[in-house]
């Protein structure tokens, strides 16, 4: 079991940027693979980026070359670096975890889940 807890949110201007974190809660972080999701009201929740057990990361073409998923196994948390923010990227950003080495962009492939955060860029 995990207990994720995500921090950061917040309200930018276009072109800003905002820093996510996600503690976790266990001693078993680092057995797990950490993504971050997005979830605009009336839409989908989407994948935004992730950080797998080894270290690889995987990111949403949307995102690609403005954010920066990393974890800090010492610190159990998970960071997603936001920079170039844009008027689309607004929605609640959830954190995920999975124990797995393999993982899957689907939100139905991650077991556990934060409370979100609010992000809100303003044209």
């Amino acid at each position: 079991q995990v207990q994720l807890v995500e921090s950061g949110g917040g309200s930018v201007q276009a072109g800003g940027s905002l820093r996510l974190s996600c503690a976790a809660s266990g001693r078993t972080f680092s057995r797990y693979a950490m993504g971050w999701f997005r979830q605009a009201p009336g839409k989908e929740r989407d994948f935004v980026a992730a950080v797998r057990i080894g270290g690889t990361t995987s990111y949403a073409d949307s995102v690609k070359g403005r954010f920066t998923v990393s974890r800090d196994n010492a610190r159990n948390t998970a960071y997603l670096q936001m920079n170039s923010l844009k008027a689309e990227d607004t929605a609640t950003y959830y954190c995920a975890a999975v124990a797995s080495l393999l993982i899957r962009f689907g939100p139905e492939n991650w077991g556990y889940w934060g409370q979100g955060t609010q992000v809100t860029v303003s044209p």
